[in-house]
């Protein structure tokens, strides 16, 4: 039987006194301090196995899994530091196996696999993130097998592996971001499907991303 394990998980969320922050270069401010520390060193796997026949609505089968993973959103000035790290002992996988049949609505089928992920988000006078993530699992994998027949709406397909995901969004005036990201896995997103009459559109995506970040400022300060 595969195993789902997050073996240390660790994280901090701390309210910064004005002399944390002037510490920090930022003297007289309030604001938050957030560390993080992630290590992953065991198995994390799913498996989703469908069959379906007529059914009057829509049908949906969404599967994921991931090593470490942090949503951060603040309101105030905000100081992160965020490691993430999975040990080359581990897979992370998900699988997907649909068959499906008379569907009156429409057919959706995710499938999404990440080693490391973290978001950050904030809306304060000034914000820096430094973040570290690193990837050494044997093969984040995603893999989708559908038979689908008889569909009057849509059918869509997607499937994604990603090694270590980055993103950062803020409308700070100051607004540093320091991202280091070390991806040494294979990245495997496969998708075989069979479909037939359907009555609306067919849509099919499958990616396999080692590192990835995206980066926002919304700067509405003049």
């Amino acid at each position: 039987m595969n195993s789902f394990k997050i073996l240390l998980s660790a994280s901090l969320l701390a309210l910064c006194d004005p002399s944390l922050t002037a510490e920090h270069g930022q003297p007289g401010d309030d604001g938050s301090l957030i560390l993080n520390t992630q290590i992953n060193l065991q198995n994390n796997w799913s498996n989703l196995n469908v069959r379906a026949n007529t059914i009057g609505g829509d049908a949906v089968a969404q599967g994921a899994a991931a090593g470490n993973l942090v949503d951060i959103m603040t309101m105030n000035n905000t100081r992160v530091t965020n490691d993430q790290t999975v040990g080359p002992g581990a897979t992370i996988g998900s699988n997907i196996h649909m068959d499906v049949n008379k569907v009156w609505g429409s057919v959706g089928i995710q499938n999404q696999v990440v080693c490391n992920g973290a978001s950050v988000s904030s809306d304060p006078a000034w914000t820096f993130v430094n973040s570290n993530q690193e990837c050494h699992a044997g093969d984040p994998y995603s893999g989708i097998n559908a038979n689908i027949r008889n569909v009057a709406g849509d059918a869509v397909i997607q499937g994604s592996a990603l090694g270590n995901s980055f993103q950062a969004d803020s409308n700070a005036g100051s607004f540093g971001v320091t991202t280091r990201q070390l991806n040494n896995s294979a990245n495997i997103s496969n998708v075989n499907s069979n479909v037939y009459n359907v009555g609306g559109s067919a849509g099919f995506s499958s990616s396999a991303i080692g590192n990835s970040s995206q980066i926002i400022q919304y700067n509405t300060h003049h």
